[in-house]
């Protein structure tokens, strides 16, 4: 016979174990969008630097 115990064990693990993997995945989600828009801002700083040489030359 199954033991309500057992169950309810069985279904508390299984969340931890999902939390745990989701929270993992949130992590690397975040770390990916930081570096990309590390990209963009670099970027940006580069065309504004461009420009500020170029203002310098005139």
């Amino acid at each position: 016979m199954i033991n309500m115990g057992d169950i309810i064990f069985q279904i508390l693990m299984f969340l931890i174990l999902f939390g745990f993997i989701y929270f993992i995945v949130q992590i690397i989600r975040i770390l990916r969008s930081k570096r990309n828009d590390n990209k963009v801002v670099e970027e940006k700083l580069d065309k504004v630097i461009e420009l500020l040489e170029e203002q310098k030359r005139k």
